[in-house]
């Protein structure tokens, strides 16, 4: 598994605008069998300031086979307002060994 971080610093749109169209967007993850899950953060501090945190099965299913699949394009088409103020897009790793969560 990989996991995508894109932070997006708005200077041209509102939160809310943002929130609208992911919340369309993320459809279209849904439907991809290669994305295992997605989450929306916004900072506390600065609203205009939101991450999209994507897991997906491996570097390549996001970059080739999501991008090369159907359901890009419908993403992209909802987001595509919102790519000039990406502030950062990086894939990760996790450390096995090093992750810990408390039950809820």
């Amino acid at each position: 598994m990989i996991v995508e971080y894109v932070r997006y610093a708005l200077t041209t749109h509102a939160p809310d605008e943002f929130l609208a169209a992911y919340s369309q967007a993320v459809l279209s993850l849904r439907a991809a069998p290669e994305c295992l899950g997605y989450e929306i953060t916004q900072c506390s501090d600065d609203p205009r300031v939101l991450t999209l945190r994507i897991e997906w099965k491996s570097a390549s299913a996001h970059m080739q086979q999501f991008r090369g699949g159907p359901n890009f394009r419908p993403f992209l088409a909802h987001i595509s307002p919102f790519i000039k103020e990406i502030a950062e897009m990086r894939h990760y790793e996790i450390q096995e060994g090093i992750v810990w969560r408390r039950p809820a």
